[in-house]
C-alpha cells in the first residue's frame, strides 16, 4: 500500500461511500478524494420513494454515517473526463485531479421524459435524488386532483403506493403486461396488478403516453394515452428507468457505454479489447461484470446491497495485490401497498416460475425462478425469513423445480412461463 499515495473515488453515493469506508478499513492512510456532482455528502436513496414522499421522513434525515478518517470532498462539480495516461480526472470547472488508483462509482440518473417541450411543463417530475424527492413531496402535499405515474417498475410502483397512502387518486401507465414485469416477470407481476387495483390505483397495462398537454401558463393538464383515452392530471411522475452515468468516460480508452462500465470479476475496469486498465476499478449501478450465476454473462445491478458489497470489494482490490472476486448473491427489497417484497438471485434470467410456498391470493407467498432446469432466483412477499434457504439452494446450483417439502406448499405446484419480455438480454 505504500506505493499508493492518492485514491480518487468518482461518485459520492452509496457505492462510493462504501468504497471510501472500506479503504480506510483496509488500512489505506493516503489522500482519499471523493468527487460528486451533488453538493451534499452521501445519503440513503431507497426511502425517497417511500418514507419521504409519504411524509414519514424528511429528505434531510437520510445521511449516511461519515466516512472514517480524513477525506477530501469535491462536491457539486461533476467529472467530465478521464485521462488514463496522465492518471487524471477532469472536472466540469476545469480542474484536473490526479490519482494513483481510481474507483468509478458514478451510478445512474433518472431517464427523462423523452419530449423536451413536454418535459418542461410544470408538474412533470422524475425521482432520483433528494431534491427530486423534496419537490415531489411538496407537489403531493398540494393535493393534486390526479397523479399520473408513467412506468410500473419498482420506483413507479412505490410512488403509486405513496400516493395512495396520502389518499390521492393515481393512475399508473405501464407498457408491459404487468407492474414489475421487467424485474419479476409477467406471471408474478400479475399478482401486483391485482394488489395495486385493490389499493385503488387505476392501472393501465400495455399502454403508453402519446402526449402531454399543458395549459396557457405551461402547467401539465392532460395526458393522451396510446389507447385513445385522455386523462385530466395535475402531476406526472416519469418513472421510465435509469441512464448509467458513463458519458464522462468517452474517449478515455475505458470500455463504457449505455449499458455500464465493463469490468472483470475483481471490479477491474477493462478496455475495449478486454484488457485490464491499470489502477482503475468500478462498483455499484454503473458497473457491468461477469456473475457466476449467469455463467460468465455480464450483469449490472441497481441494488442497495450490491453497491455496498461491490464498493468494498473494489476498495480491497485497489490496495491489495491479491484480488478477490465479487460474487455476492444479488438481493433486493421493496415496500409497497403494505407488502414487503424481497428477492434473491437473478429472477430476470428465468424461463419458468412457480409458487412454492403460500398463496398469492393471501398476499403471502414465495415464487421460485428457474432457467434450463436450474434454480436462479426466488421472490418472497411478506415471507422474508424463508429466503436464506433459497439463497443457499441458488448458490449450490440446485435443480428447478426445487425439492422443499415445505408445509405451506400449494397442493399441486407447477411451473409456468415466467413472462419476461422476449427482448431482454440473457
Amino acid at each position: 500500500m505504500s506505493a499508493v499515495d492518492r485514491i480518487v473515488v468518482v461518485g459520492a453515493s452509496l457505492a462510493g461511500w462504501s468504497a471510501a469506508n472500506a479503504l480506510r478499513g483496509e488500512g489505506f492512510t493516503g489522500l482519499l478524494t471523493l468527487i460528486g456532482d451533488e453538493a451534499c455528502e452521501p445519503y440513503d436513496r431507497p426511502p425517497l420513494s417511500k418514507a419521504v414522499l409519504s411524509g414519514r421522513l424528511g429528505a434531510d434525515q437520510l445521511w449516511l454515517p461519515r466516512v472514517d478518517g480524513d477525506v477530501e470532498w469535491l462536491l457539486g462539480t461533476a467529472a467530465t473526463g478521464l485521462d488514463v495516461r496522465a492518471r487524471e480526472v477532469v472536472l466540469a470547472d476545469g480542474r484536473r485531479v490526479g490519482f494513483d488508483r481510481l474507483l468509478v462509482a458514478t451510478g445512474t440518473r433518472a431517464r427523462p421524459w423523452p419530449n423536451p417541450a413536454e418535459r418542461g411543463l410544470a408538474g412533470v417530475r422524475v425521482l432520483r435524488d433528494r431534491d427530486d424527492a423534496a419537490r415531489l413531496r411538496s407537489a403531493l402535499a398540494a393535493r393534486p386532483r390526479r397523479v399520473l405515474v408513467v412506468g410500473g417498475g419498482f420506483t413507479g410502483s412505490e410512488v403509486a403506493s405513496s400516493c395512495r397512502e396520502l389518499g390521492l387518486d393515481v393512475t399508473l401507465v405501464h407498457r408491459g403486461p404487468a407492474p414489475l414485469s421487467g424485474a419479476i416477470g409477467g406471471a408474478v407481476g400479475a399478482v401486483f396488478a391485482d394488489v395495486q387495483r385493490d389499493a385503488g390505483v387505476d392501472v393501465r397495462l400495455g399502454t403508453t403516453v402519446a402526449a402531454l398537454d399543458g395549459d396557457d401558463v405551461g402547467r401539465v393538464r392532460r395526458a393522451r394515452l396510446s389507447d385513445g383515452d385522455v386523462l385530466d392530471v395535475d402531476l406526472v411522475v416519469a418513472a421510465l428507468g435509469s441512464v448509467r452515468n458513463t458519458e464522462w468516460l468517452a474517449g478515455s480508452g475505458v470500455a463504457a457505454d449505455e449499458r455500464g462500465v465493463r469490468c472483470d470479476a475483481a471490479c477491474r475496469v477493462l478496455d475495449p479489447r478486454g484488457a485490464v486498465v491499470d489502477g482503475v476499478f468500478a462498483a455499484g449501478d454503473v458497473a457491468r461484470w461477469p456473475h457466476p450465476l449467469h455463467d460468465g454473462g455480464l450483469v449490472s445491478l441497481e441494488h442497495w446491497g450490491n453497491a455496498v458489497e461491490q464498493g468494498a470489494t473494489a476498495a480491497h482490490n485497489a490496495v491489495h495485490a491479491e484480488t478477490r472476486a465479487h460474487t455476492a448473491l444479488p438481493a433486493f427489497w421493496s415496500d409497497q401497498f403494505g407488502l414487503n417484497v424481497k428477492s434473491v438471485g437473478l429472477p430476470s434470467l428465468a424461463d419458468e416460475v412457480m409458487i412454492t410456498q403460500g398463496s398469492p391470493a393471501d398476499r403471502e407467498f414465495v415464487a421460485a425462478y428457474g432457467r434450463g432446469g436450474r434454480l436462479v432466483g426466488a421472490l418472497a412477499v411478506d415471507s422474508p425469513r424463508v429466503l436464506d434457504g433459497y439463497a443457499a439452494l441458488i448458490e449450490a446450483r440446485a435443480p428447478f423445480p426445487p425439492v422443499l417439502n415445505a408445509p405451506d406448499a400449494p397442493g399441486d405446484p407447477a411451473p409456468v412461463d415466467a413472462g419476461f419480455p422476449a427482448s431482454r438480454t440473457r
